[in-house]
């Protein structure tokens, strides 16, 4: 019996115009905005503009902050081809995905003036304050201190791996405003520009190119109450609540599947000849696409109903993270094996080897996959 994944009655049409839409506007070599180039950022600038200017950067959300009203499903087609074909929204996906639904809900009337219309826009770039040296996977463990200081506070740490730290003008920024008996107690979210005293970004240098991974120091930042998001001393619970957002809003396993599916076409007549254990393998990688999908659409339903738990995020980061490294070397393998020539054999092999490079931190990105299988055994326990 197949698989109905039906997504309401104007998906196909949805899916038909974005993908004609990113034909006209991506380059087929584009791999992504954070490459050498300066010019891929630009791309991606400008494609997030065309999708803004027909509603359709921000579908879901209402339309009195910048959207279309649409169903999550919509908004989760548009998520599926922008990720099958190398994120063209760059970094725009953080402001979409979380962190405009995270204001949405417990921001200020102040704070949705100013920030949900220019996400919308695709004019702003956010990044993430949460990872420091000691504190990764044990997020709640973080020493980045907001101390009381007149009628705001006064920000002293350090945070590490922070994505498009470089690029970015707001970030949103986790710290400790207190101590209490928890270690999850006493953290607040602060909305913090970029630009502001007190802030020195320095990339770090990998593979996966510029932009990507930075620190991030605070030496005496200003922030005041208006930067507060949620309430003070509660910012565990906003960000569990974006956490979850964040990790199934990452569609990789629509990439994934566009590489698979790709490889026979691209190989032609050296298809057959493969080995048969790799045939198997590939075969077995398109299960686990459609495994990794059904848990993001069980994910994404919950959400819709207020219904999700750390554990239902944590069962789908397994699959999709699993999946992107195991689909990766399956990749790699074909690649080898395989003579490449002509525009499509330079198009696969430079998307392969992106994909296993990105691949490689995708077991650590958005938290290890050790933390999930901790959420998903405390979920399943507490269950039981």
């Amino acid at each position: 019996m197949p698989v109905d994944f039906e997504m309401g009655p104007g998906a196909g049409s949805l899916r038909g115009e974005l993908r004609r839409l990113v034909a006209e506007h991506v380059p087929a070599d584009f791999l992504g905005a954070f490459t050498d180039d300066p010019a891929d950022l630009e791309i991606a600038q400008r494609f997030c503009r065309v999708l803004a200017e027909r509603d359709m950067l921000c579908l879901a959300w209402p339309e009195e902050f910048g959207g279309r009203g649409a169903s999550v499903w919509e908004q989760t087609v548009v998520r599926e081809e922008m990720w099958a074909h190398h994120e063209p929204r760059g970094a725009q996906y953080m402001g979409v995905n979380w962190v405009g639904p995270a204001i949405m809900k417990h921001g200020t009337p102040e704070q949705r003036s100013r920030h949900l219309p220019a996400i919308a826009r695709g004019e702003v770039i956010w990044c993430q304050g949460f990872s420091e040296p000691d504190s990764g996977s044990d997020l709640a463990s973080l020493r980045t201190a907001a101390r009381r200081d007149g009628d705001g506070w006064s920000v002293t740490g350090q945070k590490i791996w922070t994505s498009y730290a470089l690029m970015a003008q707001w970030c949103f920024l986790l710290a400790r405003t207190s101590t209490g008996e928890k270690k999850q107690q006493g953290l607040t979210v602060f909305l913090v520009p970029m630009s502001a005293p007190g802030i020195e970004v320095r990339p770090i240098p990998a593979m996966l190119g510029p932009h990507h991974l930075n620190e991030v120091f605070f030496d005496g930042l200003r922030v005041t109450e208006a930067d507060v998001l949620g309430e003070v001393d509660q910012g565990w619970a906003l960000v569990q609540e974006v956490l979850a957002f964040e990790r199934v809003g990452i569609a990789r396993y629509a990439r994934c599947e566009r590489l698979l599916l790709a490889a026979p076409k691209v190989l032609g007549g050296q298809w057959e000849a493969l080995p048969e254990e790799l045939h198997v393998r590939w075969a077995r990688m398109l299960v686990h696409c459609r495994r990794a999908r059904m848990l993001a659409y069980r994910v994404i339903a919950l959400q819709d109903a207020g219904a999700v738990t750390p554990g239902d995020a944590a069962a789908y980061r397994i699959a999709v993270t699993r999946l992107d490294q195991e689909s990766a070397e399956v990749l790699m393998d074909i690649r080898g094996l395989a003579t490449l020539s002509g525009a499509d054999g330079d198009w696969f092999r430079a998307e392969v080897e992106d994909h296993w490079r990105y691949s490689q931190a995708s077991t650590i990105a958005s938290g290890s996959i050790e933390m999930q299988r901790i959420l998903l055994a405390r979920s399943l326990l507490r269950a039981s």
